[in-house]
């Protein structure tokens, strides 16, 4: 962080909290500097005009660059004010690198205009006295909202479409209290709620209105859904090439998840694909899957396939599965097409060379060799004979340029790998920044969606694309999911696996897809989580009871109940007789009929959990006691009578008699198993999963590995009801009173392993979502 920097920011009114975070981030600190410099506001201005300086620095549109110093001026000269710099940005992204008629720029976008108090008034009194806003103001009264109605009288009134908010906004309240006079009781009450229309099923297959059995109290609320322009309004260096964009496609949107095939997909990737295919979807466009694969050392079939089952498993469904490499000959001969137009060079300095001249804009010498020398070079790096880290070639950008990324940075590099796809058939492999950018224009992407790391190389992708006179995608940026008590960086999963903290990719403690799909957890709970997280440009972290609310909320309605005790107490029922057993058909789902029953036997010897079990009963303890009575689920009341201990005193056995006539309510309702006379108690394997770390925040934390949850994982040697013994790998239930599980693979013949997916309760971190 550049302390100069963060004095400037502060010069023009920015707080210290958006001060510090604007000088921390490269590029945005580089787009403030310029335009703070461009205003003429380096010595300092009044907050009012230093936000305005900051909504350009943020979001001024990149393909109108050439006229972001004429903006900046007249907001440091206060003729583009807060009130109209969106209208200004808004002429000149459509007017994008062309010609600017700045006299109709400065009519339509209000510049320099000053309304003044006089035709504020004169011009809400005309409005208010119109008919129909007369009759609405008089049945709605103080309920109308203001804000919408201040929208609407800017464009009802044209002398007023510039006037100040706040002071347009004081007249108009000001003159809705002198016609309705004083608030009333009733103007104050609270309107009747007007019944929700039950919402549709998201794209992708997650559905919001769910309705849950599980013992939470709240549901995560909806986010409300990015809003982007159409296919039609997205802006083009030359008109042609959006004409014929929209030939191609037909005019749908088109959008693409790009993996890059060198790890397995996380829970961060599943918030990328819900938003790129499931905008696609919504909107009746397509969404290709392509990966990213201009790296071959670092990438496997493994990965591919992985990703591949991972993406159709999600519930998406591909228009069609591409990979960069398909288009290595296209980008080579926009390679050399750049070097034609004056726009690569071939560079033979050594990569830590090459990193410190961008560092300190310094040119390499070979950046101004003749273009016919490039052009060989280049063939030659093509044809091998050159040795890896000997050759590279690079764009020409702007060497002095602020954003670093706009730095001359590698097209093409010698890798001697074995390419998944492509084979042996090339030895120059396209970087990623000029792949990527590319790849979206040929395929005729229309929303390029990915996270805000890249936002910094936003302007190198527009500035390539518009290099070789292609068509430009709409490219947008947002938060990446962050979640707490678990780590989503790719190095810091590789370290979790290759260190042997977890079982591997697919240990239900890690936050890849595979892990959550072995913990139990359904594509539908995971898009549902995607859905209602929402995507933003905002950071924020996510807490990870959130998810597993979404899990309670999607599996409530459908798993099915059964029993398992966990820490098994052996209960004889004294008053039973040796091989007496009763079965009962008791529901599947208590809340659902429809879901039919499942047999379960009572028999002499049944097992509670231990933790149902106290030597001393308490007040507000539900739970059996000496001498006290409670009920076993869908049977019979018991009351103990004695207990049998071991030589530590630890209760081992319980003796119990029954009451099959209930004659005693009770408060006490037990889950239970029974075990079959002449079998063995069914045993299986719970295991039993919590977060993987011990701290909810690990972003900044550098000792990371220090905080892994020695309690992770517990394994329980527990007891089933006698019908899950013969389980299959898959199969999903809800333990009655102690949450939902799922069985594992790890499952046999003669024991079934069930994974806790999540508990039945919310955690405490769960308060304040």
């Amino acid at each position: 962080m550049g302390e100069g920097d963060l004095a400037l920011f502060q010069s023009i009114g920015l707080d210290d909290k958006r001060a510090t975070e604007a000088s921390k981030n490269a590029k945005l600190s580089n787009d403030l500097r310029s335009v703070i410099n461009e205003a003429g506001a380096d010595k300092g201005v009044d907050k009012l005009v230093g936000n305005v300086l900051y909504s350009v620095a943020t979001k001024y549109p990149a393909n109108a660059a050439r006229h972001r110093a004429l903006l900046s001026d007249l907001v440091g000269k206060r003729r583009v004010t807060a009130n109209n710099v969106q209208a200004a940005m808004d002429y000149l992204k459509k007017t994008g690198p062309g010609e600017l008629d700045v006299a109709a720029f400065e009519r339509d976008c209000g510049v320099g205009v000053t309304v003044t108090a006089d035709q504020m008034r004169s011009a809400t009194a005309a409005f208010l006295a119109d008919p129909a806003k007369a009759e609405e103001l008089r049945t709605r009264r103080y309920r109308l909202n203001t804000g919408l109605l201040m929208s609407q009288m800017r464009k009802a009134r044209p002398e007023v479409a510039w006037a100040d908010g706040k002071e347009l906004m004081d007249e108009l309240t000001n003159q809705i209290a002198a016609i309705l006079g004083p608030r009333t009781a009733e103007d104050d009450a609270e309107p009747p709620k007007e019944a929700k229309a039950k919402p549709a099923p998201s794209s992708a297959g997650a559905s919001s209105s769910s309705s849950s059995s599980s013992t939470s109290s709240s549901e995560p609320a909806a986010a409300e859904e990015p809003r982007f322009p159409a296919p039609e309004e997205n802006t083009q260096l030359d008109p042609k090439l959006l004409k014929e964009h929209l030939s191609a496609t037909g005019g749908i949107v088109v959008t693409r998840f790009p993996p890059e095939p060198n790890g397995y997909l996380h829970i961060g990737h599943a918030k990328a694909m819900h938003l790129s295919f499931g905008y696609a979807a919504k909107l009746g466009g397509k969404c290709y899957l392509r990966f990213d694969d201009t790296n071959p050392e670092k990438e496997s079939q493994e990965y591919i396939d992985s990703i591949i089952d991972n993406v159709h498993w999600m519930g998406h469904k591909p228009c069609a599965i591409t990979y960069s490499s398909h288009y290595f000959q296209k980008l080579y001969d926009l390679g050399v097409d750049l070097i034609k137009r004056g726009l690569a060079y071939v560079d033979h300095q050594p990569a830590e060379n090459i990193k410190e001249d961008r560092r300190l804009k310094r040119e390499s010498p070979w950046r101004n060799r003749p273009v016919e020398e490039n052009l060989k070079l280049f063939d030659d790096m093509r044809k091998g004979k050159f040795a890896e880290g000997k050759a590279t070639l690079r764009m020409k950008g702007d060497m002095q340029n602020d954003n670093p990324n706009m730095r001359d940075l590698i097209a093409f590099r010698i890798k001697y790998s074995h390419h998944p796809v492509s084979g042996d058939d090339w030895c120059v492999y396209p970087s990623y920044d000029f792949t990527h950018c590319l790849v979206d224009s040929l395929e005729n992407i229309t929303h390029s969606l990915c996270t805000l790391e890249f936002d910094s190389r936003r302007e190198t992708y527009y500035w390539l694309i518009d290099a070789l006179s292609m068509y430009r995608p709409l490219v947008w940026e947002y938060a990446r999911l962050r979640l707490t008590y678990t780590v989503l960086s790719k190095r810091k999963l590789i370290q979790l696996v290759q260190g042997g903290y977890v079982r591997g990719w697919d240990d239900p403690r890690m936050a890849t897809i595979n892990g959550f799909r072995r913990k139990g957890y359904t594509s539908e709970a995971i898009n549902l989580f995607c859905e209602k997280i929402g995507v933003t440009r905002a950071n924020s972290t996510i807490p990870y009871t959130y998810l597993e609310e979404c899990f309670r909320i999607e599996q409530g309605p459908k798993a099915p109940r059964r029993f398992c005790v966990l820490q098994p107490l052996k209960v004889t029922l004294t008053n039973v007789a040796e091989g007496e057993v009763e079965w009962r058909d008791v529901p599947n789902h208590p809340a659902d009929p429809s879901m039919g029953t499942h047999k379960l036997p009572f028999a002499r010897t049944v097992y509670i959990e231990r933790s149902d079990f106290r030597l001393e009963d308490a007040k507000g303890y539900f739970g059996l006691a000496p001498g006290k009575e409670v009920m076993l689920k869908y049977f019979y009341n018991i009351r103990c009578t004695d207990v049998v201990k071991d030589a530590n005193g630890e209760p081992i056995e319980l003796l119990c008699t029954v009451d099959k006539t209930n004659a005693t309510k009770v408060k006490g309702v037990l889950h239970w198993v029974a075990q079959l006379p002449s079998e063995a108690p069914a045993h299986c394997e719970v295991r039993l999963y919590e977060t993987l770390f011990t701290i909810p925040h690990l972003d900044e934390v550098k000792d990371w590995l220090s905080y892994l949850n020695p309690k992770s994982l517990v394994i329980c040697k527990a007891i089933v009801e006698p019908g899950l013994k013969a389980v299959k790998a898959g199969d999903r239930y809800q333990f009655e009173r102690v949450g939902y599980f799922y069985v594992d693979p790890d499952t046999t013949a003669d024991l079934p392993v069930f994974n806790r997916t999540v508990s039945l309760k919310e955690s405490k971190d769960k308060v304040g979502i």
